[in-house]
């Protein structure tokens, strides 16, 4: 049997006869969803539904940090942008850190409600004012701020039933590229990086850290590949040096940071070679069956971890939803 390790997109709101074939194959063991198959709460609990009868394992996931990166909003919380927390933290550290536990647990808990395991949060990068794609995403500008503010994130979290996953590993904030667009280099040397950037990373894996995404950045003075598909990012650093056990998800293999590696199914084997144990292939069908094709022919054993990702999928209680509510008359206050 192929190894469930291919994490796949769908093209709108309803699900096609073709994408469910694709759901139902032994390669595919996740589905991340993002805006454009979002229209309201009721047709996204319609969508999930018609994904998990055909695949009740599937581990379905979104970005949903909050700021500019919320995927759902109507009928959900807007939550604010972490570089919030970071300035309410130089001013009140202890009420930011309460915020950020119930912001991560409403956020979990909303997501949970609705069928979905995990959200891709979160992001461990240090905001330096230097990178387009991070800026207001990160926690802070610094890695004890981060640490701080980002661990009690994952405690809410956690409260609320959901794992966490550290992105982009080992820090995206200084590249000033967008990996959407381009392939982006840091050029800082590897004990600054771990220093800095690394901090928390490790602070959080040894808090019990589920997930990382690598980032699809050239640390050039350390290594000639994207950390994605570094075998010294991966496994020297990540697995051996932090002593992380949990699943390592590949950034999407579409984005042109992963162009590094050639075409898909080459971005495929790199990419596991490296030590990812998931790849995400995003908006680019095509490219989704090459790497599809290529699962099938090189099958693997799939990583144990996975499982321990799925979120407690049962309906959210009497006493999450009167949290829920008084987090979200907080929120409209602010």
């Amino acid at each position: 049997m192929t190894a469930a390790v291919l994490m796949l997109d769908l093209a709108g709101t309803e699900l096609s006869a073709d994408e469910a074939a694709l759901l139902a194959d032994d390669a595919v063991g996740g589905l991340i969803l993002f805006s454009r198959n979002f229209e309201s709460p009721t047709q996204l609990r319609r969508l999930i539904a018609a994904v998990r009868a055909l695949a009740p394992d599937i581990l379905i996931a979104v970005d949903h940090e909050g700021g500019r990166v919320q995927r759902f909003r109507q009928g959900f919380t807007l939550l604010p942008a972490m570089g919030v927390l970071a300035q309410r933290y130089a001013c009140a550290p202890e009420a930011a850190l309460a915020e950020a536990v119930e912001l991560g647990w409403l956020m979990a808990a909303e997501l949970l409600d609705m069928d979905i395991d995990i959200s891709f949060a979160p992001v461990l990068d240090l905001d330096y004012g230097r990178s387009r794609v991070i800026g207001d995403r990160a926690f802070g500008g610094d890695g004890a701020t981060v640490s701080a503010l980002a661990g009690a994130f994952v405690r809410g979290m956690a409260e609320a039933g959901m794992a966490a996953t550290g992105k982009h590993f080992p820090g995206h904030g200084w590249a000033e590229a967008d990996s959407h667009l381009e392939i982006p280099t840091d050029e800082r040397d590897l004990a600054t990086i771990e220093q800095q950037d690394m901090q928390p990373f490790a602070q959080l894996i040894d808090a019990g850290l589920a997930g990382v995404m690598p980032a699809h950045v050239i640390y050039s003075t350390v290594d000639p590949s994207p950390a994605g598909f570094s075998h010294y990012w991966l496994q020297q650093v990540l697995r051996t040096q932090l002593g992380f056990r949990g699943v390592i998800f590949s950034d999407d293999l579409s984005m042109e940071g992963a162009g590094f590696a050639g075409g898909y199914a080459a971005r495929a084997a790199r990419a596991l070679e490296a030590g990812c144990d998931m790849l995400l292939v995003c908006n680019h069908p095509e490219g989704a069956r090459e790497v599809l094709d290529y699962l099938r022919a090189h099958p693997r054993v799939p990583s144990p971890a996975i499982a321990a990702l799925r979120g407690d999928r049962r309906a959210i209680n009497q006493q999450r939803q009167v949290r829920a509510q008084a987090l979200a008359a907080e929120l409209r206050a602010l």
